[in-house]
């Protein structure tokens, strides 16, 4: 049962996840961490799990929403591999085939002041779902302390901002002051 749960709870985040794997965090922490699915007894992952996965998901290589659905795959199934596969092809499908639907009429119709209008009203509620993923990571697993961690993230914005330093550098010296103080 576990098989069909994981691959309708996919389908349904492949194909409500409109703009990229970050604004499907919280479709996926949805249905992995508060929803008990048919035939279960409980959720697929706590939220620390949710979180752990989350953070593995960042850093390997890929899209964060495949990454988090092959790691969630796994668990949900015991630690089978099928599972991996299905929730990853489940949350690739609905996008694979709507853009194979959809692509050559975008291409005939990409003037129509509708369909910029759809796109331009799209565009909010990406913003909306992104801005969710971000709340729901904002927990005590990632921020033991909130006032230590927004200071730590001014400071970032502020190098950035200010002195032009490349990304990367202000992500390494986040690291190190992180690690230093928690």
């Amino acid at each position: 049962m576990v098989y069909l749960n994981l691959l309708w709870a996919y389908l349904k985040i492949g194909l409500f996840g409109f703009g990229g794997g970050y604004a499907m965090l919280s479709l996926i922490q949805h249905e992995a961490v508060e929803v008990i699915h048919y035939g279960e007894s409980s959720p697929w992952l706590t939220s620390k799990e949710f979180t752990d996965i989350v953070a593995i998901s960042q850093m390997t290589p890929g899209p964060i929403g495949i990454n988090s659905a092959t790691y969630i795959g796994y668990v949900a199934t015991g630690g089978s591999i099928l599972g991996s596969i299905l929730a990853t092809v489940a949350v690739c499908l609905p996008s694979f085939i709507l853009v194979l639907l959809i692509g050559k009429f975008l291409l005939k119709h990409q003037n129509n002041v509708y369909i910029k209008s759809i796109f331009a009203g799209l565009r909010p509620i990406v913003v909306g779902l992104i801005a969710s993923a971000a709340l729901i990571l904002m927990n005590k697993e990632n921020f033991p302390d909130y006032t230590l961690s927004i200071l730590i993230c001014i400071g970032a914005f502020c190098l950035v901002h200010y002195t032009k330093l490349h990304p990367i550098w202000i992500i390494v010296l986040a690291g190190v002051t992180g690690f230093l103080v928690y």
